[in-house]
């Protein structure tokens, strides 16, 4: 389907979640198949579907795990992230992002994002370096690619690494790059809500044959096979391997991964047609140079006193909005352990404001139109 083109309508629904897989026929013969196999975990389709995902994402190597988290912590293992190590990231972002940070014992230090894009504000990343600081996370928040040119930039002058979170960017691009072949290391999330699924699931990928091979060592309990043929414990590792069963699920959806770039894009442009006009609301835009994968569809209240009647009027109207996302440093458990006193300007006036609306790709036009047309009546009916 081409951009511009209208979207299917569905029957209606009535209630509209703010997120939701989408499976096909051919999602369910890849599974099915594999369930009459004799692999369901550890077989065959963890190979195939890392060998796509690759290509998908232009690099030499993909190794896919159980989860994005999964994904993260075993990065930062690779790349040797540890204890009273600083990392620089955006408050912007799941919590999964610095828990692994946490995990392996380093300390993430949080950079103010845009007010534009949402993402990492990379002009002020190179103040917050200091000689303990190991490594650079930017997360392309939304599926909307961070300034990766001057985050790479200052990576390289400070001989940092650089490892992107891109749990809502698969099939996100940067200046004609493809996010995943541009850092260190890239980490996908294949949730249900996420571009595709594969159940629950994740991956890194990465054109550094070292970094691959720990990747895949640790996946698996540290366990390697010898050429004596024993498998031998040479590293501590974890349990985080995906199943076949997961793989083939995803195997089927890198083929529809286009069209559903296509589908969330043509969303967004509906949204924009029912939305532009509305004073009191802020539409988000695409970075330049980029192409976005549209995973999140996050719009800003001017007025932050709107921010929750707007969510409340939308829930009891069966619209399933969200907010994505509380700043990491909000939440009660980092207010304990060590954030107590931190603000950051653009993320908390970000926070105050923000709601995300529904966003998948079987969203019908009618659905969105719909959506589009509560929120408009919002701030009408609204005594002022």
């Amino acid at each position: 389907m081409k951009c511009g083109e209208k979207l299917m309508k569905k029957e209606h629904r009535k209630n509209i979640p703010y997120g939701h897989q989408s499976l096909s026929g051919s999602d369910i013969k890849y599974v099915s198949d594999v369930l009459r196999s004799d692999w369901l975990t550890q077989g065959p389709s963890i190979g195939i579907f890392e060998n796509k995902l690759s290509k998908v994402c232009g690099v030499r190597y993909a190794t896919v795990v159980s989860s994005g988290t999964a994904a993260l912590h075993l990065a930062y293992l690779a790349s040797g992230i540890g204890k009273d190590d600083e990392v620089i990231t955006t408050p912007n972002t799941f919590v999964a992002t610095t828990n692994m940070l946490l995990a392996v014992g380093a300390k993430p230090i949080f950079c103010d994002i845009r007010l534009d894009t949402y993402n990492i504000e990379e002009n002020k990343i190179e103040k917050l370096i200091t000689p303990r600081t190991k490594a650079i996370v930017p997360v392309h928040f939304a599926g909307n690619p961070c300034n990766m040119a001057v985050i790479m930039a200052i990576a390289k002058k400070h001989r940092l690494i650089v490892i992107e979170d891109a749990c809502h960017a698969l099939g996100s691009a940067y200046k004609n790059k493809k996010i995943g072949s541009i850092g260190d290391m890239t980490i996908f999330s294949f949730h249900p809500v996420k571009t595709i699924t594969t159940g629950e699931g994740g991956a890194v990928v990465t054109n550094s044959k070292a970094y691959a091979a720990t990747v895949k060592l640790l996946r698996s309990h540290g366990v390697a096979k010898k050429k004596t043929g024993f498998n031998v414990m040479t590293e501590f590792g974890y349990n985080y391997r995906l199943t076949d069963v997961c793989a083939s699920l995803g195997i089927s959806q890198l083929d529809r991964l286009g069209n559903f770039l296509k589908k969330r894009k043509v969303i967004t442009e509906k949204y924009r047609e029912y939305l532009y006009k509305n004073p009191h609301i802020i539409l988000p835009t695409e970075a330049p140079d980029s192409s976005s994968a549209w995973h999140l569809y996050v719009i800003l209240v001017r007025d932050w006193k709107d921010r929750l009647p707007l969510y409340n009027f939308l829930k009891r109207n069966g619209i399933g909005a969200n907010f994505h996302y509380p700043p990491v440093y909000s939440h009660p458990f980092y207010r304990k352990h060590g954030y107590k006193n931190v603000r950051l300007q653009s993320a908390d006036f970000y926070a105050s404001r923000a709601i995300t609306l529904p966003i998948f790709p079987d969203l019908s036009v009618d659905e969105v139109a719909r959506i589009s047309n509560l929120v408009n009546a919002f701030f009408k009916i609204m005594i002022r």
